[in-house]
């Protein structure tokens, strides 16, 4: 993969209050752009900043790798037909142009966005600095290395094998944690497993007593004194966003041993009684009737910040879409029959997210989980790990069926559902499934989880209920021209 060497400024004045400048090419031999560039703290922020911002990218995290094509291939939605928009994502024709392009896009952002990492990871040395003092140095730095590894581990989600001891020494992705041009070689799942805990422990051990977050909370507030640099941390890679990446990660190498280790320490941190760093959503806010909090704001551990998400939803939901163009359960109807197979509790909030909408001339069950509406919480916020996450993980890795059933009540109660007791470890891992599929609906990461417990059925989108057959070559989506025809 060549390292775009490329920086992009941009002016973080308010987490909730975005704006960006010109993108600044920053060449090998032009190094008094970027000794500028990171002079002061300053400038190191605005450049992880630009980072945070590009992430929201429709070809990334602001539609294709979360709403999306991602959502699309796991069949969370009703796509019959050949003439949909994601028919052929759907159906893992990996060949069909449109395909090609939203893997190639998503991977070009995703690398460039990587590079820009290791730019700033070059300039932050190691120790603090004049330029970069305690706590900026652990804070960027750490943020920087949680994300390189964020950015690797979806790209071998998404391109590498399923994780397995006959697959990981498979060639899958090249691990880039150097700044600079050059083709770097692809290193097997294992060896990008190795790279990723060990930039997210890095990342961990520079932000534990830096992070004002396990002091101070989200700080979901602008800063009295007038800087936000250190606030709105739900919306940067924080501390405990990390941890649980790492247990993400452990889990994906089906590591449950330290995967629990990481799960259970970040749960005992953030639920101690008189510190409830990411409360669960309240009744009041799940069901309000003019501003729901459909994403359970409160609850979610880093997302991206997007200020034009209502194109997101124009795109892919709003019941004005043609049906060959929207995702949802029943296309152009009123049919609950999908709705009613997966929310098995008539009571449980994420239900509320499907409302029958009304365009006029039409009326359709719609996804309105991220309906644009004015002052409702997380208006601009799209959801990459989550609170429930980390509690389904726990109850995945507990080796005490009680305790594990004990985490996975924990995400059912706080849904308003009623309790389940499964009568042993498979049917409690059906149940995650189920689980799973309801909080991360719209996310994006469903697939990958399917794709990580090499599922043989998924749901059918060509039905309104059951399931389909899945081959296990089509969770594998193969490296775009662009990067093969780099190493030919």
């Amino acid at each position: 993969m060549k390292s775009i060497y490329k920086i992009h400024l941009c002016f973080l004045f308010s987490l909730l209050s975005l704006s960006c400048s010109k993108w600044v090419e920053v060449k090998p031999n032009d190094r008094i752009g970027e000794d500028q560039l990171f002079a002061d703290k300053e400038g190191y922020i605005k450049a992880l900043n630009g980072v945070y911002v590009e992430m929201a990218n429709r070809a990334l995290y602001g539609q294709e790798m979360t709403a999306g094509t991602l959502d699309a291939m796991s069949g969370n939605y009703y796509t019959p037909g050949t003439t949909h928009v994601y028919y052929e994502r759907t159906t893992f024709v990996y060949t069909a142009a449109n395909t090609k392009a939203t893997f190639d896009n998503a991977w070009r952002k995703a690398y460039e966005l990587i590079a820009n990492c290791n730019v700033i990871l070059e300039k932050c040395g190691n120790a603090p600095s004049e330029t970069l003092p305690e706590p900026y140095y652990g804070i960027v730095k750490g943020e920087a290395l949680a994300l390189r590894a964020f950015f690797h581990l979806d790209m071998l989600r998404l391109f590498g094998p399923i994780y397995s001891e006959e697959n990981k020494l498979k060639a899958a992705i090249p691990y880039m944690s150097e700044a600079g041009f050059g083709v770097a070689p692809l290193s097997n799942s294992e060896q990008v497993m190795q790279k990723i805990t060990a930039d997210l422990n890095a990342a961990l051990s520079l932000m534990e007593n830096t992070d004002p977050i396990r002091t101070d909370g989200v700080r979901n507030t602008n800063n009295p004194a007038g800087k936000n640099d250190l606030y709105y941390r739900q919306y940067r890679l924080n501390y405990y966003a990390a941890k649980a990446l790492l247990a993400r990660a452990y889990l994906w190498q089906g590591n449950k041993a330290n995967a629990l280790i990481q799960a259970e320490t970040l749960l005992a941190e953030i639920q101690a009684p008189g510190k409830i760093v990411f409360p669960y959503v309240t009744a009041a806010n799940a069901t309000s009737g003019d501003k729901p909090d459909m994403l359970f704001s409160t609850e979610v551990m880093f997302a991206v910040y997007d200020i034009n998400r209502v194109q997101m939803y124009n795109n892919l939901f709003n019941v004005n879409l043609a049906v060959t163009s929207k995702l949802s359960f029943t296309g152009a109807d009123v049919t609950a029959t999908r709705l009613t197979a997966l929310y098995d509790d008539a009571n449980d909030y994420r239900r509320r997210a499907w409302q029958n909408l009304s365009s006029g001339t039409v009326t359709a069950l719609t996804n309105i989980k991220y309906l644009d509406i004015i002052n409702t919480p997380g208006r601009y916020m799209i959801p990459l790990i989550r609170l429930s996450e980390v509690l389904l993980i726990a109850a995945e890795a507990q080796p005490n069926l009680a305790q594990g059933i004990s985490y996975l009540n924990m995400v059912r109660t706080s849904r308003n559902s009623l309790s389940l007791n499964p009568a042993d470890n498979a049917a409690l891992k059906t149940a995650i499934g189920n689980e799973f599929r309801k909080e991360t609906m719209g996310e994006g990461q469903q697939f990958f989880f399917y794709k990580r417990n090499a599922q043989t059925t998924i749901p059918n989108h060509a039905a309104l209920t059951g399931t389909k057959t899945m081959s296990l070559n089509n969770y594998v989506v193969p490296l775009p021209d662009s990067e093969t025809s780099q190493r030919n």
